[in-house]
């Protein structure tokens, strides 16, 4: 299996983070399968900056308007106004409206998305309004299972670093890439164990 081979490597690789895969323990990093990619993204995008339970709960109000899956055509039919009743605010309204433009044009080439590499996914994505670069990685990493990504500006991961690494302060992006190294080409795993090891052990 592909967890059994990244948790291989990683503990020959790297003594600290063999530490906190052992303390963490299995491995149960899993994609997000159901539902569309347009689906997935715009639910990315209502729960920016909220907590889970209220953006659940705006988020359900925004399906139950537009159907389930979210489509591009079903968000285009209502209004801005509908959305924003719905909970969202005017600014994610706009955003979800834009990928949904986009998705429709054909500028997000879902269809195709599997086919591309990592740089172009992250491209295609940023052109959407409200997806910036940790989105996208998000996205490679737990919609299309993508092996190698490091988000380096997430704070989970930087401050699992500090505490595995027992740093005194946040590292930055040149020295978390330069701890990183070793990982690769399984750096997707490696973070999923720095978010975890905040947690505690994997129930």
């Amino acid at each position: 299996m592909m967890h059994l081979a990244a948790v291989r490597h990683l503990r020959r690789a790297d003594p600290v983070l063999r530490r906190v895969i052992e303390r963490v323990g299995p491995c149960r990093f899993g994609r997000i399968t159901d539902h569309t990619h347009f689906h997935h993204l715009a639910r990315a995008i209502a729960y920016q900056q909220l907590s889970s339970k209220a953006a659940a709960t705006i988020f359900g109000r925004v399906v139950a308007l537009c159907g389930a899956p979210l489509e591009p055509d079903a968000v285009l039919a209502r209004t801005e106004k509908q959305l924003r009743a719905a909970g969202l605010s005017s600014q994610k309204s706009r955003y979800i409206r834009d990928l949904a433009v986009r998705t429709r044009a054909g500028s997000l080439p879902f269809d195709q998305v599997e086919f591309l590499s990592d740089d172009e996914v992250i491209a295609a994505l940023t052109q959407v309004k409200g997806i910036g670069l940790w989105s996208a990685q998000m996205f490679l990493m737990f919609r299309l299972g993508r092996p190698d990504v490091l988000p380096v500006l997430d704070l989970g991961i930087r401050k699992g670093v500090q505490k595995a690494y027992g740093m005194r302060s946040l590292p930055s992006e040149k020295r978390l890439r330069k701890i990183a190294e070793p990982w690769s080409p399984h750096s997707t795993v490696a973070c999923w164990y720095l978010w975890r090891s905040l947690d505690g052990p994997a129930s």
